[in-house]
């Protein structure tokens, strides 16, 4: 895994948490919510493809298949 992972994440929670306090302080609350889980929804992805790489790579060591 590299830490290159990390630095999306961490940017993605960064833009997403300025665009919610931006829009939460525009007034548009409904909007703000729908970025947030938007961006929930891309880490959650990004993530998930983390994870299916590391369950390739286990099996590959422990020769699984």
């Amino acid at each position: 895994m590299d830490i290159d992972l990390i630095l999306k994440v961490a940017g993605i929670g960064l833009l997403v948490g300025i665009c919610a306090l931006v829009l939460n302080e525009a007034g548009k609350k409904e909007q703000a919510q729908m970025v947030t889980i938007a961006g929930v929804v891309v880490v959650l992805y990004m993530v998930i493809q983390g994870i299916s790489d590391l369950f390739v790579l286990v099996k590959s060591v422990f020769n699984l298949y």
